[in-house]
C-alpha cells in the first residue's frame, strides 16, 4: 500500500480491513481490466500516473485504462517507457462511441495496430444506454465536466434485427488480432446476437461488462453466454462502499456461482467521483471475498488470473497466502 497516496476531493477512504495481510498478499499479481483513471471528459479522482503508482505499490501485474471517448494506448506506452522499474504492464483499447465514429472498423484497426487489447461496443452512445438514462434507471452514472454534444444512438443491429456489416467487420478484426470483444452497454438482446456471431466467426476472447447494470442480463442470460465461452466482468465499484454501490456481497456470491469462477472477472470500474481509488476497491472486494470464505485460489482467478488469460500473459508462480 502506498505510504502517502495523493488525496483527491470526492474520494471514499478505504474502510478498515479485518484481514489486511491476506488482502495484500492476494493482490500481488492482480489485474484491473476496467480502470477509469484520467485525464477524461468526466471528472476523475486520479490520473493514469497516479493509478500506475498505486498499482505498483500493491504489486499489481497489469492495468487496462478505459475511457468512453478516446483510446488510451498512447498513454499506456509512454507511461511504461517512463517508469519501467515499476514492473506494471499498461494497456488500453477503444470504445466504439460517437467520438470514435461509432461501430467503426477503421477505429478498431487503428487500435489493434497500436497495441489495443480490447474493443468495447458502444457504451455512452449505445441506444440502450441512452434509453436507460432517459428512464431514470442510471441516475448515478457519471456526467462529463462540460456539456457535450448529445449522443447519436448506436446499435450493432440493423432495422431487421441482424448484425450490421460494420459490426461483423469489427468482429473479424478482433478475432484475427485475438483481442477482447466486450459488449459495452448494448442491450442483452443485442449481446446475445453479437456474441453468438462472434463465436461463429472465431472470436476467442469475449466479455460482458457489468451484466446486471444497464445491459439487463438475468441468470439465464449469463449461463447462455458462458456456454459460448463469454466471460462475465463484474464492476467492483457496485459492490463496495461508495456512490456507485448497488449490490450486496450476497449478490456477488450469487453471480460468481451462476457463471462459475473460471468465467468471472472482477474489475474496478473505478476512478469516478464519490468512490474508492481503483486499487483500494480491489482491497475492499478481496476482503469481501475472504468474508464469503472464497478459497484463495478462486480469489486469485477472479482478480487476476482470468484477466491474465485474456491479455495472453504467461502464468506466474503463486506468491503469498495459500
Amino acid at each position: 500500500m502506498a505510504d502517502n497516496p495523493v488525496a483527491y476531493p470526492d474520494t471514499v477512504s478505504l474502510p478498515p480491513l479485518s484481514r489486511p495481510k491476506e488482502v495484500e498478499e492476494l493482490l500481488i499479481g492482480a489485474i484491473d481490466l476496467h480502470c477509469h483513471s484520467g485525464p477524461a471528459a468526466m471528472p476523475r479522482i486520479l490520473d493514469h500516473h497516479d493509478e500506475l503508482l498505486d498499482a505498483a505499490a500493491a504489486g499489481f501485474r497489469a492495468v487496462l485504462y478505459k475511457d468512453h471517448f478516446y483510446p488510451g494506448m498512447a498513454h499506456a506506452i509512454i507511461l511504461e517507457k517512463l517508469f519501467p522499474q515499476l514492473g506494471v504492464r499498461l494497456y488500453s483499447g477503444v470504445a466504439l462511441n460517437n467520438a470514435s465514429g461509432g461501430i467503426n472498423p477503421h477505429a478498431v484497426d487503428h487500435a489493434i495496430k497500436l497495441g489495443g487489447k480490447i474493443v468495447w461496443m458502444p457504451t455512452l452512445s449505445a441506444a440502450n444506454h441512452i434509453n436507460v438514462q432517459a428512464s431514470g434507471q442510471a441516475k448515478t452514472f457519471p456526467k462529463t465536466s462540460q456539456k457535450m454534444l448529445d449522443p447519436m444512438p448506436l446499435s450493432a443491429l440493423d432495422a431487421n434485427g441482424k448484425l450490421t456489416d460494420d459490426a461483423k467487420k469489427v468482429i473479424d478484426l478482433v478475432a484475427e488480432a485475438d483481442i477482447i470483444l466486450a459488449g459495452g452497454h448494448l442491450h442483452v438482446t443485442e449481446q446475445h446476437i453479437l456474441f453468438e456471431e462472434a463465436a461463429r466467426r472465431g472470436a476467442k476472447k469475449m466479455m460482458v461488462n457489468h451484466p446486471t447494470y444497464v445491459v439487463g442480463f438475468c441468470d439465464t442470460d449469463i449461463r447462455q453466454m458462458v456456454s459460448l465461452g463469454v466471460m462475465m466482468e463484474h464492476s467492483i465499484c457496485m459492490f463496495i462502499e461508495g456512490k456507485p454501490k448497488k449490490f450486496s456481497s450476497d449478490d456477488l456470491a450469487h453471480l460468481i456461482d451462476v457463471a462459475g469462477v473460471e468465467h468471472t472477472i472482477l474489475s474496478s470500474d473505478l476512478g469516478l467521483l464519490g468512490s474508492q481509488r481503483p486499487v483500494d476497491g480491489f482491497r475492499s472486494i478481496t476482503q469481501m471475498l475472504l468474508d464469503l470464505q472464497m478459497p484463495y485460489a478462486s480469489i486469485r482467478k477472479l482478480i487476476g488470473e482470468n484477466a491474465a488469460r485474456l491479455l495472453i500473459l504467461p502464468a506466474k508462480p503463486v506468491i503469498g497466502a495459500a
